[in-house]
């Protein structure tokens, strides 16, 4: 396996495997996700793919096929009451359901972390869904930490 930066090529693949990620969500908020939807269409993550403020990274087998991904976005923190800082925010990863246990995720993750380090990120941030239990165990493992929690109320 190898992780590099994606491609346009890479674009179809990508979506194809948010399709997964948004039908997780479905099941555990079909009052808020749509079945058979995606977060981005191909051309929007052809958008990302090409944005300089935006890292889209891939892992690929042996044939160079896409099994995994994660969209990263580099956000500079510059507010008057925060400390100044850069902070890599994980928009999505994603290990294709029939490669998940082959430590591919821990190997995007950790990916990430070297690409953030070397851009002068001072985190690394990410939503999780609860409910989502399954991502929820992978980031404390990747020794990720609550740092502010979003309530709701349903009307």
């Amino acid at each position: 396996m190898t992780i590099r930066k994606a491609r346009i090529k890479d674009s179809k693949r990508i979506v194809s495997l948010l399709s997964q990620v948004l039908e997780l969500h479905a099941e555990i908020r079909p009052d808020i996700f749509q079945t058979g939807t995606t977060k981005y269409t191909e051309t929007e993550v052809e958008g990302l793919i090409n944005n300089e403020n935006r890292r889209t990274y891939v892992a690929v087998d042996e044939n160079d096929e896409l099994i995994g991904f994660a969209l990263c976005e580099v956000k500079k923190i510059n507010s008057h009451n925060m400390v100044p800082r850069r902070e890599m925010y994980i928009d999505d990863i994603c290990v294709d359901g029939s490669a998940r246990g082959q430590r591919i995720g821990t190997q995007l993750f950790e990916y990430v972390k070297e690409e953030a380090r070397k851009l002068g990120c001072y985190e690394i941030t990410l939503n999780v869904w609860e409910g989502n239990d399954s991502a929820r165990a992978f980031y404390d493992k990747m020794n990720m930490k609550p740092r502010s929690t979003m309530m709701e109320i349903i009307l």
